[in-house]
């Protein structure tokens, strides 16, 4: 192959000069648009206001909200009273059970003596009761008190109990609490931190606090930042702890059933060769049941309100479908040789596409009450109009040779779309029915949020507590499998419709 001579070239150029050199806008196109998007992003921080936002946003709570998707706490509560006793209380709905020991809270008791003063009341008779605390080893004893004239002698009955006089709780190792005397000694990142409590409502810190305690104003409760470990908060009267573990508390079994706390080893040996639990059934159906409705989970609740999700988005694309096919006929203007029809039938599926799935569901929440019906009439309306769009596209885009060659042997009209169009026309009709149904799954879970049933609701009220994100956590991993397995049966059918290789 011979290369032109660098002077031929030179000529070759001068004499078309209008071929070889660019225009000065296409030279400046490249520039051009990165200006242009770089206007974009500007507009785009300005109008949204994204810098205010991102300055504002507090992270913290972020970070807590995503660690309570796959952690749990622990609550214990440490009663303090003016007198030094204390008591510990782990709430109503401990992971723990309903008579927790943990290890990491080390309690030391000490017996007092409690005196209660009781006056009957003659008018509503109902006791008055007074009480203090005496820490002296004395047996347990009654007094007679003398009363004024006319008025009920009041009696004094001393008993002897035990309280918690010092408490050790331990975040990890690095990190831990100790509370006695009124007094709390705060460990953490090699920093020693003392507190002292009134027993009331005064807490007062000694010295300065350190980076991880806060305390808005003197004599407030103070709050310990000890990152994904935990939390703790001291008030005058009371020091509360939240200490995290990683995991979901309880997945199994919950705190009321005979299973909990027990190893797997354990739960096994009694299914397999135990005493009846329930002489009515055996261990193993009991031990189903117990996981069923356990407490806290609520596992068959949840599976049936995501079957619901199921079918309330099956039935719904199912019913578009059906309703969608005849009417693309009259939509298609190669088919249907009428502009009026034509054009009424379009802008009837643009009516019920250019409202939002959410918004109908919220209309049809109001009309037929919160519950699945809601749902499939929703997704049923949105997708009529999208599918009929679709399909009657679909239609406008057929080979016409097909149509005409069976019209050619003297076909009837339905036979000739019998056998001239529908055959280019259903693997796609069903490879967009597919995808929509698949599509489906997740907005039945949105619509749901709003009162259209399925799990979206369940969802939303584990969200508005605020509390129970582990929850959340968990149907949603629920969600995202039945999608991964419903997008996996779609790509699979719609390769095989219109025989494209399986992605």
């Amino acid at each position: 192959m011979n290369t032109m001579h660098p002077q031929e070239m030179e000529a070759v150029a001068e004499r078309h000069k209008d071929l070889l050199s660019q225009p000065n806008r296409k030279r400046l196109r490249p520039l051009l648009m990165v200006a242009g998007l770089v206007l974009y992003l500007v507009s785009c921080w300005w109008i949204f206001s994204i810098g205010d936002v991102m300055r504002n946003a507090n992270w913290s709570i972020a970070g807590s909200y995503l660690a309570d998707w796959v952690s749990y706490e622990v609550r214990p509560e440490l009663e303090i009273s003016p007198d030094g006793a204390m008591k510990i209380d782990y709430g109503r709905f401990s992971p723990l059970g309903a008579n927790p020991k943990p290890e990491w809270v080390e309690l030391e008791y000490k017996s007092v003596e409690r005196t209660e003063d009781t006056l009957k009341n003659a008018e509503a008779g109902q006791p008055r009761t007074k009480s203090s605390i005496s820490f002296m080893a004395a047996p347990a004893t009654t007094l007679k008190i003398a009363s004024p004239a006319g008025q009920p002698a009041p009696s004094s009955e001393a008993k002897t109990e035990e309280v918690i006089s010092r408490a050790v709780i331990s975040i990890d190792a690095d990190t831990r609490l100790e509370v006695a005397a009124k007094e709390v000694r705060v460990t953490h990142d090699g920093q020693n931190f003392v507190v002292t409590v009134d027993g009331q409502a005064v807490t007062a810190p000694i010295g300065a606090l350190p980076n991880w305690a806060s305390q808005k104003r003197p004599g407030e409760k103070i709050v310990l930042t000890f990152g994904i470990k935990g939390w703790a908060e001291i008030n005058g009267d009371e020091v509360s702890i939240r200490k995290r573990f990683f995991g979901w508390a309880n997945f199994v079994f919950d705190t009321n059933s005979p299973f909990f706390g027990k190893s797997v080893t354990e739960v096994l040996s009694t299914i397999a060769s135990g005493d009846r639990i329930d002489p009515s059934r055996s261990n193993l159906a009991f031990a189903w049941n117990n996981i069923l409705y356990n407490a806290e989970w609520q596992h068959l609740d949840v599976w049936a309100k995501l079957l619901q999700t199921i079918v309330m988005a099956f039935v719904g694309t199912l019913f578009a479908s059906l309703l969608a096919f005849p009417l693309c006929f009259m939509a298609a203007r190669n088919i249907t040789r009428n502009r009026l029809l034509n054009q009424v039938t379009k802008r009837f599926f643009d009516f019920l596409r250019s409202v939002d799935m959410l918004i109908w569901a919220l209309f049809f929440t109001r009309a037929f009450g919160p519950g699945p019906i809601a749902g499939i009439s929703a997704i049923f309306f949105t997708d009529t109009g999208t599918f009929g769009k679709l399909y009657s596209e679909a239609l406008e885009n057929i080979d016409e040779k097909q149509r005409e060659g069976v019209k050619s042997v003297g076909a009837s009209p339905l036979a000739v779309q019998r056998f001239g169009v529908l055959p280019q026309v259903l693997p796609v009709f069903a490879s967009q029915s597919l995808y929509f149904w698949e599509s489906n799954t997740r907005s039945a879970t949105i619509i749901g949020a709003v009162g259209a049933g399925g799990i979206g609701l369940k969802l939303w009220e584990a969200m508005r507590t605020n509390s129970d994100w582990e929850n959340v956590a968990y149907m949603v991993v629920l969600i995202l499998f039945v999608v991964f397995i419903f997008d996996s049966i779609s790509n699979a059918l719609r390769s095989r419709l219109i025989g494209s290789p399986n992605v």
